[in-house]
């Protein structure tokens, strides 16, 4: 039991001791800019103008029927009265 406990003791030291090594290690070091930082938002913002553009051009290029309301259409008929 007692040596179970010192074991998770010593190995969780160990951790927290690796951890601070590494957190301090990437403070000190330059960050270099990977694609995200370079791209991003060029990348974020032609896919959103190709998505507009793409459903512009479907919804009023391509001869969609979009099922208007038959009120409009139809002309109602004479009564006939007997």
């Amino acid at each position: 039991m007692m040596f179970s406990f010192a074991k998770w003791v010593l190995l969780n030291g160990l951790k927290r001791q690796t951890i601070q090594r590494i957190a301090a290690r990437q403070i000190h070091m330059k960050h270099s800019p990977n694609f995200h930082d370079k791209y991003g938002n060029t990348v974020l913002a032609s896919g959103a103008i190709f998505c507009v553009t793409t459903w512009v051009f479907l919804t009023t290029q391509m001869g969609i029927v979009w099922n208007p309301s038959p009120v409009v259409q139809v002309t109602p008929k004479e009564w006939k009265n007997k």
